[in-house]
């Protein structure tokens, strides 16, 4: 006897193939580590489902998260080819703000702003990205991971939605990588 998909596990795995095909297409690799790129949003979603796992519509954002700022994926694609609820959450984890918002601090001012308002789902994907790109950043880029640090911190303080068990993780990975750098 074989087990049919959930139409959640159908939408999820059309999520993964979708966001592997786009980071693929632009030969996307992860910084300093120089893997496929779609490794980080493959750890984001493992952790998405881990915490979450009756929220296949979080797992599916979690795969597609970074597709609409890093990839030729417009938001009418996605609109085509996903669920709307899907589509908002990605919308919502986008940094689409371009240089006349001003310079990184100003950018990062606005999402978080974007992120603060956007709901439990939307920060429970988000708290996923910041723990798994904290050590990366840690581990290779000391200099910039300072710069990091306190853009997380300000967004952990922010973001008041989600699963407890994620912000905890999310609140401990910072202060392990706060430590580590202190030890530097």
């Amino acid at each position: 006897m074989s087990i049919e998909p959930t139409d959640g596990q159908v939408m999820v795995e059309h999520a993964r193939v979708f966001a592997t095909a786009a980071h693929c297409a632009i030969g996307q690799r992860r910084k300093y580590l120089e893997t496929p790129y779609i490794e980080h949003p493959a750890a984001v979603a493992a952790l998405v489902r881990e915490h979450c796992p009756s929220r296949p519509e979080l797992e599916a954002a979690a795969w597609l998260h970074d597709v609409l700022e890093d990839t030729e994926v417009s938001e009418m694609t996605l609109r085509e080819l996903f669920p709307a609820d899907v589509v908002e959450l990605v919308v919502a984890l986008s940094d689409l703000e371009g240089p006349e918002v001003g310079n990184r601090a100003a950018r990062k001012r606005v999402s978080l702003e974007r992120l603060a308002r956007a709901g439990g789902d939307a920060q429970t994907v988000k708290y996923a990205d910041l723990i798994h790109n904290t050590g990366s950043i840690v581990e290779h880029d000391p200099g910039f991971a300072r710069i990091y640090l306190k853009e997380k911190r300000a967004l952990l303080e922010a973001m008041d939605q989600g699963p407890d068990s994620l912000k905890r993780l999310a609140w401990a990975s910072l202060e392990q990588a706060e430590a580590r750098l202190g030890r530097r």
